[in-house]
């Protein structure tokens, strides 16, 4: 199967790893991937923000660079989640309604693909360990993505799966709600970490990378040891 890939902003400048490490179980499960370099981001920032006329020349663009009938792949649940659910918003009854009927169909979080259009959950990955897993609100939400990243993990030799307290939570980060609500933020993030720790876990495990990096700057600052990894992290783990 041919899959476009899609690469937040945040990923490539921050987690490219990620998205390598994606490329590699994409191309293990038998799928020719492709990239258009010309891709930026999806538009969500601005939206999110409440500047919609700016964010819809944005998300034009991003209609523009991804044409034709192959899925196209997001290791972010929160982008995957704006484009399935708010470019419909954004175009209703316009010259492009149809192209944006068609994207919504097309675009897919990294885990939802796997399990739902490959049928492939297994990847002969191996991490030693206790790890916990964080649903994200867009995964959750937006997305309906739960057991999908469970079924992958649970197919992880050496891997222990165990579930933390209120794991459907905020951790807190919200994009722009991180900076301008920042006290209730890192208190949002402070629950979610010492949820995590409580299980005894060596791993928090997501599949937004924007979560993790929130709770990640909690963990450093107490000195913590908890290590975050985005699934695509952890299924290329022991290749």
């Amino acid at each position: 199967m041919n899959v476009q890939l899609f690469i937040p902003c945040f990923v490539d400048q921050l987690f490219p790893d990620t998205a390598f490490n994606m490329v590699r179980v994409l191309e293990k499960a038998g799928c020719t991937v492709s990239y258009n370099t010309k891709q930026t981001c999806c538009g969500q920032a601005a939206f999110n923000a409440g500047f919609w006329e700016e964010s819809k020349s944005v998300c034009q663009k991003f209609i523009n660079d991804f044409q034709g009938t192959d899925p196209i792949v997001t290791p972010s649940a929160s982008c995957a989640g704006f484009v399935k659910n708010y470019y419909s918003r954004l175009f209703d009854n316009s010259s492009v309604h149809h192209q944006v009927q068609d994207l919504k169909q097309r675009t897919y979080e990294f885990s939802d693909f796997l399990v739902n259009v490959l049928k492939k959950t297994s990847f002969g990955a191996q991490l030693n360990g206790t790890a916990t897993f964080h649903d994200s609100c867009a995964a959750l939400r937006e997305c309906k993505i739960k057991h999908e990243p469970r079924q992958l993990l649970s197919n992880v030799k050496g891997l222990s799966l165990v579930e933390m307290a209120d794991t459907e939570t905020c951790c807190g980060f919200g994009g722009t709600f991180a900076v301008k609500y920042d006290n209730i933020s890192v208190a949002m993030g402070e629950q979610k970490v010492e949820n995590a720790l409580a299980t005894g876990a060596n791993y928090l495990i997501s599949t937004d990378l924007s979560c993790l990096m929130h709770q990640q700057g909690y963990i450093n600052q107490k000195g913590y040891r908890l290590t975050t990894m985005h699934l695509a992290d952890v299924l290329v783990s022991g290749w």
